[in-house]
């Protein structure tokens, strides 16, 4: 029997005909992004069950997990494992993926998982354009928002014929699966000969099609920006502008590491005008990049679901996880204004980040010394919650070990 089909035989409604109101919560992901989501809700008295998903289980060792099962391989089994989670629960739950994959997951199954659980990821339609940088970007360009020049080559053959400027990046549009190229986000290139060796390289780690090449947005570390949000069918409810001050890895930024709230540089109105063009429901960062030729902001990403830092929010007054559970169970959001000058750091991946960029002498020494001993909400530690700090250099060296192994890239 399929997930689908297991799904309705075991007691789900035809259709959902009100919104469930949630008593309790499932985490898909075990992530420091989790975490945040864990502590937001768990500290507030909301039963929290986590599915810890590959190697990183920091948010597996918090003190407010009421309980945690392991995520399957394959797509149907994951169906079939929420499924049984929603029937044992006999409360509805609500659904937090903090992860692309899982969220797309959600999404893809939105009209299924609707009937058992209170979701915060909106259906596919409407996903897909955060989902896939293709339509991301044409997603901008319809709201009149600057994009970077990208191109998208069909086949080895036609990227011979592009007529490019250097510097290029390589990046795929989507990444259902970890490996070297997703772990360095992008790929720079500085020459055509360089551009085909690593397209080669990058087509046996990734669905060629899905390979995009693009210009290179020149800026400092101040010029990776964020704008986050929640959102209800366009229109902003909350939100936090963020300057991303430092990112691993440093150029492109799969993750932040040291990131301050500040007031909104110019980047709000193109970030509410992309959300509005796909009507979009739920939590989401849109990352912007300042180009320093023409002061410009320039959209590079949407991320629709939890990000790195958004408990920085929690310090600054927007704490998304507890306002979005709030709008779940239909009651009255507070007005919230966000704090600027709000600082956040993870130390283990933010330390050889500097490290890095002090020795290209891009980063002033004493300037990043400062930088940590600012009042700042640590990623991880947390004195209510101290395990999941004390676990999380064991934790990384062994998904460091495993990941190198396995050949992905870290």
């Amino acid at each position: 029997m399929s997930a689908k089909a297991e799904a309705r035989s075991h007691g789900a409604p035809a259709a959902a005909a009100t919104p469930l109101r949630p008593a309790g919560a499932v985490v898909l992901g075990s992530d420091y992004r989790a975490l945040g989501v864990v502590r937001s809700l768990g500290r507030r008295g909301v039963p929290v069950h986590v599915i810890v998903d590959r190697d990183d289980r920091l948010a597996a060792h918090s003190r407010y997990v009421q309980d945690k099962s392991e995520w399957p391989k394959s797509d149907d089994e994951r169906l079939e494992h929420l499924y049984a989670i929603a029937r044992r629960a006999g409360d509805p739950l609500a659904l937090f993926p903090s992860a692309d994959e899982t969220a797309a997951l959600v999404s893809r199954n939105h009209e299924t998982l609707l009937r058992l659980y209170a979701l915060t990821t909106p259906p596919w339609d409407v996903f897909r354009w955060a989902y896939d940088k293709r339509l991301t970007h044409e997603l901008g360009e319809r709201a009149g928002v600057t994009c970077p020049k990208t191109i998208y080559p069909r086949d080895r053959a036609d990227l011979e014929q592009a007529d490019l400027e250097f510097p290029v990046v390589i990046k795929p549009a989507t990444k259902p699966k970890f490996n070297r190229l997703v772990a360095a986000k992008a790929w720079r290139v500085e020459d055509h000969d360089e551009l085909m060796r690593r397209y080669d390289e990058a087509s046996g780690l990734a669905d060629p099609t899905t390979l995009m090449i693009q210009e290179v947005i020149p800026g400092g570390s101040g010029a990776n920006l964020a704008y986050a949000a929640l959102a209800e069918s366009g229109q902003v409810l909350h939100h936090i502008v963020a300057r991303r001050t430092r990112q691993y890895p440093p150029d492109f930024g799969r993750a932040s590491t040291f990131v301050e709230s500040i007031d909104d540089p110019g980047i709000g109105e193109p970030a509410r005008r992309v959300l509005e063009a796909c009507r979009f429901t739920g939590l989401i960062e849109v990352e912007f990049k300042v180009d320093e030729r023409s002061g410009r902001p320039v959209l590079l990403d949407m991320n629709p679901r939890v990000w790195g830092w958004h408990t920085l929010g929690r310090r600054a007054g927007v704490d998304f996880p507890w306002l979005q559970w709030l709008r779940l169970r239909g009651e009255e959001t507070p007005g919230t204004q966000p704090v600027t000058g709000v600082r956040w750091l993870r130390i283990t991946t933010d330390m050889p980040t500097a490290v890095k960029e002090i020795i290209r002498g891009r980063q002033p020494f004493w300037a990043y010394v400062s930088s940590l001993f600012r009042p700042h909400e640590r990623a991880i530690f947390a004195r209510d919650d101290p395990v999941p700090g004390l676990a999380e250099v064991p934790e990384l060296a062994r998904m460091l070990v495993t990941r190198l192994a396995a050949g992905e890239g870290v």
